[in-house]
């Protein structure tokens, strides 16, 4: 069962970047992965598949009401956007775009702000080269900005659930925690995409080049309630590995073990992972590698799929900044926390 679970690993991280049409049909293929995954563990049942079928509603529903919302407000998005760019320039723009954005994901959630971003971003109609590095920034600092609260993504509601026993565990606990990283960490992204603009041609908002007709609305929003089963289906399959080999490592070991969230489902893995026995340091180490991991490849956060989806993102390019990304600030933060 084992080395079948491996295998499944093994596949999920490489087919994407070596075949096409796999790259084309991500959700698809993620969704056989997973259900593979369950059927080889034995974690099939009809409890499963419930939660499988229910699971993606809530953000099916949001997916599918912003995408409404943003094709009947187009002109008025538009001529938003226009007015700001007349006041900033457009690195200046896309900086306190990915900072907002990265700040209010605990609040607004994780799955409003990558909405939002994919949104304007369209609008701004850039190069695809830059739009593709900015997305790529942005949702880095929204999959870490979200986690300050309960309510800003799965990890964290998930996070705060288990650890409810302890009597420093509030609404607050995690902001106390993490603050000061993920706050930091938003800045520097933010101010990362100020290196992207350079000899960049001017962005033309002409929104007719991007809009989306109903089909490709419907289109994606069923691509994204698969992918949310695929994600239920991959952490249930994938719990016995977790079990096996995960939940008795070191804090450290777990920080860079933790690094498989670039294409697992994050609050599966911190469901399986944390406890209240955890000294804050662990759960902190924890918790870093889990979201800093989760930017670094399209499966890795709800916002990177969503983005990926609506602005046509392919796994190899997102990968090719998502990875050493993410690698560089899993190592800067390995380095603080040791001397925490």
């Amino acid at each position: 069962m084992i080395i079948g679970l491996f295998a499944i690993l093994i596949l999920v991280l490489i087919l994407p970047f070596v075949f096409k049409k796999i790259e084309h049909n991500l959700e698809a293929f993620l969704f056989v992965m997973g259900l593979a995954a369950a059927l080889v563990s034995k974690e099939i049942s009809g409890p499963l598949l419930l939660e499988a079928l229910r699971e993606p509603i809530p953000i099916t529903l949001a997916v599918l009401g912003f995408g409404l919302l943003f094709k009947w407000g187009r002109p008025f998005f538009d001529q938003f956007i226009q007015t700001l760019l007349k006041k900033m320039p457009v690195p200046l723009f896309t900086f306190f775009l990915i900072l907002i954005l990265g700040l209010a994901s605990s609040i607004i959630t994780a799955i409003i702000a990558a909405l939002i971003l994919v949104e304007v971003i369209s609008i701004l109609n850039l190069d695809k080269k830059r739009e593709t590095n900015l997305v790529i920034i942005a949702c880095f600092a929204i999959g870490l900005g979200a986690v300050l609260t309960p309510i800003g993504e799965p990890l964290s509601t998930i996070a705060i659930s288990k650890l409810k026993s302890r009597p420093d565990v509030n609404f607050w606990y995690l902001l106390h925690l993490l603050g000061w990283e993920v706050l930091a960490s938003v800045l520097v992204l933010a101010l990362l995409s100020l290196f992207f603009h350079k000899n960049a041609p001017a962005p033309t908002l002409t929104a007719e080049v991007r809009e989306e007709n109903y089909s490709a609305i419907f289109l994606r929003t069923g691509k994204i309630y698969l992918f949310v089963m695929a994600l239920v289906f991959l952490g249930a399959g994938f719990k016995p590995l977790i079990d096996t080999y995960v939940i008795q490592l070191s804090g450290d070991v777990l920080y860079w073990i933790n690094i498989s969230s670039a294409v697992l489902d994050n609050a599966t893995l911190t469901a399986a992972e944390i406890s209240p026995a955890m000294t804050p340091m662990q759960i902190k180490k924890l918790l870093m590698g889990l979201l800093i991991a989760g930017g670094m490849l399209i499966p890795g956060n709800i916002p990177n799929i969503i983005a990926a989806s609506r602005l046509k993102i392919k796994s190899g390019d997102w990968a090719k900044l998502g990875v050493p990304l993410g690698f560089i600030l899993m190592l800067i933060f390995f380095f603080i926390l040791e001397v925490e």
